[in-house]
């Protein structure tokens, strides 16, 4: 493994540096066979923990320093609900409207890309408890295809997927919560970055303070959002059963202004299907959950089929109030419903995308920390990153980089144009994890699979796939060569940082030291309580172990 020499002689300066003995407890809990130091248990990271714990935490103690299992199916399903369901659904569903050319067509899209989505969280399912491992598509990637691979995914991911679209979510957010102090105009430049990194830094502070805190944040505002989306559904009823339906009459809905070429229903799709974005990012806290072999597919059956319906339900109830001339012309569809239908409660459609954004917030900086924890435990990544709080057993470092890299992109960049790459480089990562699940059942047909998918869901699902992909590389060629090359730059940072292991000494020294300050700085030590593989036997089956058995 990358990284090795490094950590070992970062554990052998820590614990010179420590100033009492190792208690008699250490000898009693040998290091389990087969264990590298990036799995967190061991000799190096057990001298860390005991050397960084406070006083009062007694070495050998039955409580060990580890992540824990703290996501139930509610909490699950609030994680991949809140992370799908934005603020696209409350303010511009009309990208998919205005490449169909119909209300008809545009509501099959919607129905369309949900059920390709549930294509793909069913394969993923399949990944997630045969390789049950935190990280999601790096993970599953590094597994089948080897650590180049999954480094490339986790090196876009890291340096610019995750952090331009937590800066777009923080953006959105500030926004709409500034927009009535400033109704006339666009609220200034300055004070939409200046709420947003706010509001990056409270939720990194609830993050690292609690797993409980940051999974009940998310289950109360992804209902806060679900019940915003239902009031939109039940007054949408309200006006059919009134009889305001014309829209939705057969002979209206399939009445086309445009004639959609093939082109068209691409980029429609491709719409829809960004809409359904972050239907994989359980994936990422699979060790977090509790009992994943059943928690994580149950989660997934669940979460899709709602946000599909939700998602079609509140595009009807939208036509039901306003012809499709009126939905494209609106900058911010729900707040426009709200006003002609919710009258002294038109207040309500704002406030819920200032609040569902603020949900996201939270489940992207939960879930894209976890995605470094998996990197740095790796080696892929600073180990520092791989390290989590001795008290609130929380990967503090991996949440700081997080929130700095998407401060960086927010005062930096252009974020709205990063975007545009951002949705090619992650559409892409879902394909090449797919076909992962394709290449695993061949390499290794016998491993033990909890869940075996019909090989033509993944074959569908690719279908579906390739053909946008190259309608995008055909319409978008700048887009997706920048995306392309984003991906590429990170070949001589592998070879470079992990692949090349004898480094000089001094550049060995400096990065121990830096890890050591920021040890003491965050609090952190190295995981005690083992990897999943450890804790789940004989549910957790990792294709690489299976490969290595006589």
């Amino acid at each position: 493994m990358a990284g090795e020499n490094q950590q070992r002689s970062l554990r052998k300066s820590i614990a010179a540096q420590q100033q009492q003995p190792a208690p008699p407890a250490r000898q009693e809990q040998p290091q389990p066979p087969g264990k590298t130091p990036q799995q967190g248990s061991g000799g190096g990271s057990g001298s860390r923990a005991e050397g960084a714990a406070p006083p009062s935490s007694p070495a050998g103690a039955a409580e060990k320093v580890a992540l824990k299992k703290e996501i139930g199916l509610v909490s699950a399903c609030a994680i991949i609900i809140g992370n799908i369901i934005g603020s696209g659904i409350f303010i511009s569903p009309k990208g998919v409207l205005e490449h169909t050319g119909s209300v008809g067509l545009a509501l099959i899209i919607w129905v369309l890309g949900g059920g390709i989505a549930a294509l793909g969280s069913l394969c993923y399912a399949e990944l997630g408890v045969t390789i049950p491992k935190s990280g999601g598509d790096y993970s599953y990637v590094s597994e089948i295809f080897g650590e180049l691979a999954g480094f490339l995914l986790l090196w876009s991911a890291v340096l610019i997927m995750y952090p331009t679209s937590l800066a777009v979510i923080a953006l959105t957010f500030s926004n709409y919560v500034l927009q009535p102090v400033f109704p006339n105009c666009i609220p200034p430049y300055n004070a939409s970055r200046v709420l947003s990194m706010v509001c990056l830094s409270l939720l990194t502070w609830v993050n690292g303070s609690s797993v409980r805190w940051a999974t009940r944040i998310q289950d109360i505002f992804t209902a806060g959002k679900l019940l915003a989306l239902g009031l939109i559904i039940v007054v949408g009823f309200v006006q059919i059963f009134k009889g305001n339906y014309e829209e939705l009459l057969p002979s209206n809905a399939f009445n086309f202004w445009m004639t959609p070429s093939v082109g068209h229903l691409a980029l429609a799709f491709l719409q829809g299907s960004f809409a359904f974005s972050g239907w994989n990012f359980l994936n990422y806290v699979t060790e977090e959950l509790v009992d994943p072999r059943r928690n994580l597919p149950r989660a997934i059956f669940i979460s899709i089929p709602l946000v599909t319906f939700v998602y079609t339900f509140t595009n009807i109830a939208y036509f039901t109030a306003m012809s499709p001339q009126e939905l494209l012309s609106s900058n911010a569809v729900a707040v426009t419903f709200g006003e002609k239908l919710l009258g002294y409660f038109s207040w309500v459609m704002p406030v819920s995308v200032a609040l569902s954004t603020f949900g996201g917030i939270n489940g992207y900086l939960f879930t894209s920390s976890r995605l470094c924890f998996s990197g740095a435990r790796e080696g892929h990544l600073p180990s520092l990153l791989a390290m989590i709080h001795v008290q609130h057993c929380t990967p503090i470092p991996a949440l700081l980089v997080c929130c700095l890299a998407t401060v960086v992109i927010m005062l930096v960049g252009d974020t709205y144009t990063l975007i545009n790459y951002v949705s090619f480089i992650n559409y892409l990562c879902y394909g090449v994890t797919i076909i992962g699940l394709i290449v695993l059942r061949w390499k290794k047909p016998k491993i033990f699979r909890p869940i075996k998918v019909n090989l033509l869901v993944p074959i569908t699902y690719l279908t579906f796939w390739a053909f946008l992909l190259i309608f995008s590389l055909y319409s978008e060629p700048v887009v997706c060569g920048v995306g392309l090359i984003i991906i590429l730059t990170g070949v001589p940072v592998f070879f470079i940082g992990v692949y090349w292991k004898n480094k000089p000494k001094c550049v060995n020294r400096i990065t121990e030291s830096l890890t050591h300050w920021g040890q003491k700085v965050c609090f952190v030590v190295y995981p005690q309580g083992g990897s999943i593989e450890e804790d789940d036997l004989p549910f957790t089956h990792s294709p690489l172990q299976e490969e290595k058995r006589p």
